[in-house]
């Protein structure tokens, strides 16, 4: 109805006759575009890709290879992880700290020994390049100053063609294709799943996972397990089994 009514409005012009759909006329909702989930083998992929791109001083593949690792395995948003200070990387405690995330909520987001370990050998080498004080950012590009969004969704973009991920386009354009918020997707799907498999109470988790993700509102979280077919028959099933239980599973 949306694109009739742009249609109608550009009518009128030539014919005032014609009628205007309101847009009261159809109640409707915002709905979210279907995330791509990336598969293990494209995340190795992405990540190998990144690992090889071309540098000047060696750290430019070194940061897109840790902020895109990052990003698969926390499910930050892309300005989270680029927010991040030196200071908010706790490699000790194996802890972030996001000063500013959505709506500039804060939080700590822990993690595994591995991204720890990965995250201290790229601050060794972004150190060893520009200093410990040349900047408070932790990823950074080979100016020295802080990553910006556009110069990691322009790699990411390259990187995403090259794999066919994303068709080639000409020049510097994007086109169309997975994003990186798409690894924030992939991460909740999976863990979700991962609670469906092993028999864990998903209504028990989802609050935990809500809270890691910087969600205001569980039903945000909750929404990936409609955006994922395989999630909803598994949630759909569980509905049943409970059903034929009396509501006791």
């Amino acid at each position: 109805m949306s694109a009739v009514r742009g249609f109608t409005a550009w009518l009128k012009d030539i014919d005032p006759r014609t009628e205007v759909p309101p847009k009261e006329l159809i109640p409707s909702r915002y709905r979210r575009p279907t995330p791509h989930i990336y598969s293990d083998s494209e995340i190795a992929q992405i990540l190998t890709e990144a690992a090889g791109l071309p540098s000047r001083l060696g750290l430019r593949s070194e940061t897109y290879a840790t902020l895109f690792g990052l990003l698969a395995v926390t499910g930050l948003r892309i300005g989270e992880a680029l927010g991040l200070d030196d200071r908010d990387v706790d490699l000790d405690t194996a802890v972030l700290f996001v000063r500013h995330g959505k709506n500039d909520k804060s939080r700590y987001i822990p993690v595994t020994d591995c991204t720890a370990e990965r995250l201290g050998q790229y601050r060794t080498t972004r150190s060893r390049l520009f200093g410990t004080a040349a900047t408070e950012a932790f990823f950074v590009g080979e100016n020295g100053n802080r990553l910006e969004i556009h110069a990691a969704q322009s790699n990411f973009a390259k990187i995403g063609q090259k794999i066919g991920l994303r068709e080639k386009q000409p020049g510097t354009k994007f086109g169309r294709g997975p994003r990186l918020h798409d690894m924030r997707h992939t991460m909740a799907s999976k863990t979700i799943l991962d609670w469906f498999r092993s028999g864990r109470n998903p209504d028990r988790e989802m609050y935990k996972l809500s809270t890691y993700l910087g969600h205001g509102n569980p039903g945000d979280t909750y929404w990936y397990i409609e955006a994922v077919p395989e999630l909803l028959y598994l949630a759909s099933e569980r509905a049943e089994r409970c059903f034929e239980d009396g509501g006791a599973s």
